[in-house]
């Protein structure tokens, strides 16, 4: 395998003495900095590996205007669309432009041959999804006319390529409402030469109860749009218990539910570009976990001298630490994690995968897709 798993006593060296394959490599490929600490169960992949690669993907991943130009020049190349992380609306149904300017993200992904889709969210002033926003926008026609009016505007003077509508917590007298709000904009988006997507919560079942699950129709939102997100993460976050971001056990029970209502051809699956530290001990609705990058989660197990574990069911690493705050517990991903979820597009013949977000450098999660899939 193109994975190796850091084992007591090894160095860096040895490890790259011991794979016939350059230390500079196997450091510039892991972010792993000068001089070249590495922590016990670490997952280190070992890029001299032929790809295994038999079909293209589709892979899309989220960002916001103030991303790095770095990291988004280092991860453009794997991407087929970058999602401008967003655009909002009023009740009346006037575009709301970011805070910031886009223009550096849709002009970097022309330069890359990836397509910038323009990402529309219903966020209130205070940043939060606003459900009494989407029932002024779904329940209005004359709403929706403005809107996606200005959308097509702003997407032929900026060159986007598609739309995303990502809306969260739909109340449930809404759901047929925003499947009729997500058709119309998609007849109207194909007939000027843009695709639209939808963002769909995790849901296990047709009748899923909970304010994130009841106003989403996966059947009729799957047949409306041209292709839809399975948001397959945040099973562990900020306020819940210590676990898994994207366990796979429970990503298998969202794409199975997805592909038993949508064509699987349609079905992009959520992957997470981050994780979560957590104090210890954890008190529901005192306890705030930190999140952080995975390269980050391997920088303080080594500063803390702690062995990365891996949990065979969730297939997800993670470890214990105490600092002079405390004891901790952090999950997060790695190119073994990776691999795993990567190969659930193979598994169900899934159109691809879309990562939340791309704002940090995940090098080796691009290495792992590309050696299982390659690119037209």
């Amino acid at each position: 395998m193109a994975i190796y798993i850091v084992q007591q006593g090894d160095t860096l060296a040895g490890i790259a003495q011991k794979v016939s394959y350059p230390l500079e490599n196997i450091a510039y490929d892991n972010q792993i900095p000068a001089p070249y600490n590495i922590a016990v169960g670490q997952a280190i992949w070992i890029n001299n590996e032929v790809s295994i690669a038999t079909r293209n993907a589709d892979f899309s991943g989220y960002a916001y205007p103030f991303i790095n130009s770095y990291v988004l020049e280092q991860t453009l190349p794997y991407l087929d669309d970058l999602d401008v992380f967003s655009y909002g609306f009023t009740a009346r149904g006037d575009v709301v432009r970011p805070p910031v300017n886009d223009e550096q993200m849709t002009d970097a992904a022309r330069r890359y041959g990836t397509r910038p889709i323009l990402t529309l969210t219903p966020l209130d002033e205070s940043g939060r999804f606003n459900n009494n926003l989407i029932s002024s926008i779904v329940g209005s026609e004359a709403a929706t006319d403005i809107l996606i009016g200005q959308l097509l505007e702003i997407m032929n003077q900026k060159g986007f390529d598609g739309l995303d509508i990502d809306f969260e917590y739909i109340l449930a007298k809404d759901r047929d409402l925003f499947t009729a709000f997500v058709e119309k904009c998609t007849l109207l988006m194909n007939q000027n030469g843009y695709t639209v997507s939808v963002a769909l919560a995790p849901k296990t079942s047709a009748n899923q109860v909970g304010l994130l699950y009841e106003g989403k129709d996966y059947a009729g939102l799957g047949e409306v749009a041209n292709n839809v997100l399975l948001m397959t993460y945040e099973w562990g976050y900020t306020y819940g218990p210590p676990q898994a971001v994207s366990p796979i056990n429970k990503m298998k029970e969202v794409i199975e539910y997805g592909i038993s209502e949508i064509p699987s051809y349609k079905i992009n699956m959520g992957m997470p570009n981050y994780g979560y530290d957590w104090p210890l001990p954890f008190q529901m609705g005192v306890t705030k976990a930190r999140t952080i990058g995975n390269i980050e989660a391997v920088q303080i197990a080594i500063a803390n001298n702690a062995s990365i574990l891996y949990d065979d069911i969730a297939q997800t690493p993670y470890f214990n630490y105490s600092d002079m705050y405390g004891s901790h517990q952090v999950w997060f991903d790695d190119c073994r994690s990776v691999l795993a979820k990567l190969n659930l597009i193979n598994e169900y013949n899934l159109r691809g995968a879309s990562y939340w977000q791309v704002m940090r450098l995940f090098r080796a999660n691009w290495l792992v897709q590309q050696y299982l899939f390659f690119d037209e």
